[in-house]
């Protein structure tokens, strides 16, 4: 990477003196938040979670700590989404309906102790993704530094090792409601078991992997490379009984592999929302 492309980075982000970082704990926003604290100076810069139903423990203590490790201000600003109608009806729209939540919240917490500037980590390659959330963000004004510094992921990823960060080869993982198809109301006790059975998978050694929830059907999707191993009847056995116990009748392996954003596929089926 140029250091030009760093050097332009700090300065969109140095333009700023006080900003917020909606900060989830990825790979992304963790870069951000690192940059914003060596750049601006840690007592100009809040961190601030969204922590829903949707959002792991284990994201959560994970984000709680490299906030503390870097001194910056962290603010766990409790969310909502499923008593949002439009959001637990799970329409194709649905991650609209989170940020709307998210950054709706953020900005009344930013009017309040006066910081105008809210930062996100949205970067270039996010452009081209199929991501409603973003209109969200337009609509608060949000800024999105890598955007304007044109980062993509693999500039992210690089940067973050560059620096040290542990999460710079952090796999995705997006939110639990990710893993319901369109069209199939969200509640907590579908989040539930989907964190339990992914849980559990990666107990196993497999950090990359999806639960799509279909109802009864568990349909896993995992690196096609890691195939040879999880078909070992052994590590089967442990992955249908521990996913039978959760209340899932069949378990299935997709032989596509892991796909991201494979739900997106049926955008076209749900009438009430197409794109």
């Amino acid at each position: 990477m140029k250091s030009s492309k760093i050097s332009r980075l700090n300065a969109v982000i140095g333009s700023y003196k006080k900003v917020i970082v909606a900060f989830s704990g990825g790979v992304d926003s963790t870069l951000l938040l690192k940059l914003c604290s060596d750049v601006l100076g840690r007592r100009n810069v809040l961190a601030v979670t969204g922590v829903s139903q949707t959002y792991t423990k284990e994201e959560k203590t994970a984000a709680t700590r490299f906030a503390r490790s870097l001194g910056v201000q962290h603010v766990l600003l409790e969310t909502d989404e499923l008593a949002c109608s439009d959001f637990a009806e799970n329409p194709g729209k649905r991650c609209y309906y989170c940020k709307q939540e998210l950054f709706n919240k953020i900005a009344g917490l930013a009017s309040k102790i006066g910081i105008l500037v809210v930062l996100d980590a949205t970067n270039v390659d996010d452009l081209a993704d199929y991501r409603p959330g973003r209109q969200a963000a337009e609509e608060r004004g949000v800024i999105s530094p890598f955007v304007l510094a044109g980062f993509t992921k693999k500039d992210i990823r690089e940067l973050s090792k560059k620096l040290g960060l542990p999460s710079w080869d952090k796999p995705a993982n997006p939110c639990l409601a990710s893993r319901v198809p369109y069209g199939t109301r969200i509640t907590e006790e579908i989040l539930e078991k989907i964190h339990a059975g992914e849980k559990f998978i990666r107990g196993l050694g497999f950090p990359v992997v999806r639960l799509r929830h279909h109802g009864e059907l568990a349909r896993l999707e995992i690196p096609a490379q890691d195939f040879p191993r999880i078909l070992k009847r052994p590590i089967l056995q442990k992955i249908v009984a521990h996913l039978k116990l959760l209340g899932y009748i069949w378990v299935a392996l997709d032989i596509e592999g892991y796909q991201t954003g494979s739900l997106n596929r049926s955008l076209g089926s749900v009438a009430s929302d197409k794109q």
